[in-house]
């Protein structure tokens, strides 16, 4: 049937371009006679990859020279116990609970120490981002942690919390590269890959130097620290090395697209395109907040679940896949990370208000 219109929320759909010239270079990567899949990641060539992969990163994000920039495994759910395995010396951390995967880092923090959730908006099922202007952050708190777009419940942070000093820690993983951030507001900022920048099994961890150290929590594993990694160039053992291959690509794609800059304004026209339909249709609701509304998820519902299950059912015999909602959430869930053209945003309204009109 051809290509259709990816929609899940990761992993996720990947900028055309990149996957042909990857399709091109499979057997051969530029005359080395091997696919990049089967190359050493000792070898020149892969150094060559992964060093070209951090410095495009680095540009993108104007990224300081105080931060390391880590490549490694495990996905954003092993972050969860690394960071606090490596920044909890006084024990003590606050978190904000917007959704499923701040909720579960939270869970795992606990293991580790006191773990405060100083805010939370499981209250009206994750469906608005609390006030963060003032929240009882702890004395001795080692970080303040946020999920800065929640991709199940589609919510992001527009304004950053007010840490009071605290080093923030934010899990950026379904909006990383979705808009311009100003790392230095950051102490770590880490994200899954999947979701708008490569293939599953890459976390890309953005940490800075200070907070790089051998204090860390007795029976740290070697392989969950971050010195490990940032020590050896994210080479101490072998890495995801064809994922981070693909996240080169795009970077070098999100380049030519004219940065991040560029990438805000195509997310935000997109994402308009379908608010603006929800808005004003009859039958579809979207379910979040709208101060709070993400660029990069959009649940909705028609409050019917027989609808929505005829509704996932028939886009996807229109080529629009993957549009049922999490199954913690119900309903459908559109992703339209940076890959997805304008296009499929248009079709999928489109084939919304069609359906609207043959079901009323």
């Amino acid at each position: 049937m051809g290509r259709v219109y990816n929609f899940s929320a990761g992993p996720a759909v990947l900028p055309e371009v990149v996957l042909k010239e990857a399709a091109d270079e499979m057997m051969d990567y530029k005359g080395s006679g091997m696919s990049v899949m089967e190359m050493s990641h000792r070898s020149k060539t892969y150094d060559d990859i992964i060093k070209t992969a951090e410095q495009d990163l680095r540009d993108i994000l104007n990224i300081p020279d105080n931060y390391k920039v880590l490549f490694m495994q495990g996905g954003a759910s092993t972050q969860f116990a690394m960071v606090p395995m490596n920044l909890m010396k006084n024990k003590v951390a606050d978190y904000i609970i917007t959704g499923q995967w701040a909720k579960k880092a939270y869970q795992e923090a606990c293991m580790y120490g006191k773990a405060n959730a100083i805010a939370s908006s499981e209250d009206k099922t994750f469906s608005y981002i609390p006030d963060c202007s003032d929240l009882p952050i702890s004395e001795d708190a080692d970080y303040v942690y946020i999920c800065e777009n929640n991709t199940i419940y589609g919510t992001k942070f527009k304004q950053l919390p007010n840490t009071k000093g605290k080093i923030l820690v934010s899990d950026v993983s379904s909006c990383f590269l979705s808009e311009p951030m100003n790392i230095s507001d950051y102490g770590i900022v880490y994200g899954g890959v999947q979701k708008n920048i490569g293939p599953a099994g890459v976390v890309i961890s953005i940490i800075r130097e200070d907070l790089i150290t051998d204090d860390v929590l007795p029976g740290t594993p070697t392989m969950l620290k971050f010195k490990t990694h940032a020590d050896n160039d994210s080479l101490y053992n072998t890495p995801p090395a064809y994922g981070i291959y693909i996240c080169g690509k795009v970077f070098k794609w999100i380049k030519s697209m004219g940065g991040l800059e560029a990438m805000k304004k195509h997310n935000e026209e997109k994402a308009k395109i379908l608010y603006d339909f929800l808005d004003q249709s009859e039958m579809f609701k979207g379910t979040v907040a709208e101060a709070d509304r993400s660029l990069m998820n959009v649940p909705f519902v028609t409050g019917d679940k027989d609808l929505d299950a005829l509704f996932v059912a028939e886009a996807k015999k229109a080529g629009l896949e993957s549009l049922k909602g999490h199954r913690s959430v119900g309903g459908m869930r559109a992703s339209i990370y940076n890959a997805m053209p304008k296009a499929g945003v248009e079709k999928l309204v489109e084939f919304m208000s069609d359906f609207e009109k043959k079901n009323k």
